[in-house]
């Protein structure tokens, strides 16, 4: 029956405010706005493959964490570099305060992590080939293809 996710919802202090920087900073596309709700519909991806749906709450706000599948190479090359740009803090679990992306060993599969405005967690994620480590819990790439 199940053959993925298609959708997710996150609290946002300010609807406006976070359709702005979903499209204009991520780059999503706004699907659908009900400001009756209030809630907007946004497309992740092409061709209507995934939605997040963004709710604005005034008060009591719960942040959440989600993650954006994105390529390796994109991981690895440019997303540090491309958060930075747009004002965001890349970062990871590796404990040692850099932003280079991590290794989930147990997967395995590489990550970065920012936060929008509104304390949301989100992730940029990349399954890696070959099979999981779990007893090298989180590492980083390099330490990764080390231990392959």
């Amino acid at each position: 029956m199940i053959k993925g996710l298609y959708e997710t919802h996150v609290q946002v202090s300010n609807l406006e405010n976070a359709i702005q920087f979903y499209t204009e900073v991520l780059g999503l596309k706004l699907a659908h706005m009900d400001e009756t709700r209030p809630i907007a519909f946004l497309w992740i991806g092409e061709g209507k493959e995934f939605m997040l749906g963004l709710w604005e709450q005034k008060e009591n706000l719960q942040p959440r964490h989600f993650a954006f599948s994105s390529d390796k190479e994109d991981i690895l090359n440019y997303s540090a570099e491309y958060l930075k740009n747009k004002n965001l803090k890349p970062y990871n679990f590796l404990k040692d305060e850099s932003d280079k992306p991590m290794v989930f060993a147990w997967m395995p599969a590489l990550a970065i992590y920012f936060n929008d405005p509104d304390g949301n967690s989100l992730e940029f994620i990349s399954i890696l080939e070959g099979e999981g480590r779990p007893e090298l819990g989180v590492i980083s790439y390099e330490e990764w293809l080390s231990k392959k």
